[in-house]
């Protein structure tokens, strides 16, 4: 994507400055867990993940589950596939799902209603970016980095198909000039 099409949202300092203090939250959340499991919604939370458990201070596992509505494009189809499930039992442990961006809310809903079927002591749900205006599915958010307008998103491993990951921001895609 031409740089010329892409606008700074949010800046990486203003990213890594949420960031701690969402993982100050989160350990006072889980003070006094037996056993938090954190469980990364790929492709996109990949980056938010590794940066959110380095700032953690629980005990704690990590798994990924890989969940699409996507595809290719900008759109969500509003069907969610499971491409990949957790490999840890959840059973029993709390769990934190960390998203990269809630939109429609269908891929969160649905992922935590597959996961509250396996009988988790709890289930909390932690997105860097929130859409609120494009809400179709109500999750309720525990912890969000950021609200943000309805605009196409890039950076901070947020993509575009399959590009744009490694930005160290979020930025908009802006329409191509015609």
């Amino acid at each position: 994507m031409p740089q010329d099409r892409l606008k700074v949202l949010i800046t990486e300092e203003a990213l890594q400055d949420r960031l701690r203090q969402m993982a100050a939250e989160i350990d006072a959340a889980y003070r006094d867990s037996p056993g938090l499991l954190v469980v990364g919604l790929l492709r996109g939370s990949f980056v938010f993940i590794a940066d959110l458990v380095r700032h953690l201070k629980v005990p704690l596992e990590v798994d990924f589950l890989v969940a699409s509505s996507y595809g290719r494009g900008q759109e969500s189809s509003r069907e969610v596939r499971i491409l990949k499930d957790l490999d840890e039992e959840v059973e029993g442990r709390d769990l934190l799902l960390v998203e990269d961006i809630v939109d429609t809310g269908y891929t969160l809903d649905s992922v935590v209603r597959l996961l509250a079927t396996r009988a988790p002591r709890s289930i909390r749900l932690c997105s860097l970016l929130s859409k609120p205006s494009r809400r179709e599915v109500e999750v309720p958010l525990d912890w969000c980095g950021f609200e943000i307008p309805d605009a196409f998103v890039v950076g901070y491993g947020i993509d575009y198909a399959q590009r744009n990951r490694n930005l160290p921001y979020i930025a908009e895609v802006l329409p191509e000039k015609a």
